[in-house]
């Protein structure tokens, strides 16, 4: 796992070899922006030692969507920790371990990669402490809010952070390559339409599910990569 400071004594990404994380400072209190896949607990507690913080001082774990990648390690580091893990109401199910995960529509260039992503493996059932909804307040980043961020999965979010230009989108948006729509989407059309609803939030940092975070230029990078994505 490479530890990658985005934002000094803020933010730092976790990358792991399929997918990242997010760790998010408020001075001592620490929030994760999605959690990894369930072999990973360990790695990142080892991160934020080696950053000088406390795993116990970790409040909340925010997921934004219900994929093997972004939700395996919540649940240990939860029972480690005491974190409570948020996610929005239509994924929380499939997380719980209660509805299947969603199949996505798959291009045929996106079929490899795909599979691909599915040795990494399955995350457990995972208690849901809260369940979210679209302009949910998150109680860090002096003022961080659920953005609802469908067609990756019916219950995918963005996370905002308006006080300090930050946008996690999830798998919304990839950087892996040319900025750009995130693959394996189960609604094509809803998740172009929320590419443009995030670019219109021009944020001053974006942090994607897969690739680099993006600190130059980024809100005009992310305009222009929804207006060049074809139609559904």
């Amino acid at each position: 796992m490479d530890l990658v400071e985005v934002l000094p004594n803020r933010l730092h990404m976790l990358r792991f070899p399929i997918g990242q994380a997010y760790l998010w400072q408020d001075g001592e209190a620490l929030t994760l922006i999605d959690a990894g896949n369930v072999e990973s607990a360990a790695e990142i507690e080892g991160a934020v030692r080696r950053l000088g913080l406390l795993p116990e001082r970790l409040e909340r774990i925010v997921l934004t969507h219900c994929h093997r990648d972004h939700v395996g390690a919540a649940g240990e580091l939860r029972a480690r920790w005491g974190a409570r893990v948020l996610a929005h109401r239509l994924d929380a199910p499939v997380i719980r371990g209660e509805r299947p995960v969603p199949e996505p529509v798959l291009l045929d260039w996106e079929i490899p990669l795909y599979a691909h992503g599915l040795t990494v493996p399955e995350a457990p059932p995972t208690p849901v402490d809260g369940e979210l909804e679209d302009g949910d307040a998150l109680g860090f980043g002096d003022g961080a809010y659920v953005v609802h961020a469908p067609g990756h999965t019916d219950g995918s979010i963005a996370v905002h952070l308006p006080r300090h230009g930050v946008l996690f989108t999830g798998d919304c948006v990839a950087a892996v390559g040319p900025l750009m729509l995130g693959v394996f989407n189960v609604d094509r059309g809803r998740a172009i339409d929320t590419f443009h609803r995030l670019a219109a939030l021009t944020p001053s940092v974006a942090c994607f599910g897969h690739g680099d975070p993006l600190t130059v230029d980024t809100a005009a990078a992310l305009a222009e990569a929804a207006a060049q994505t074809p139609p559904a």
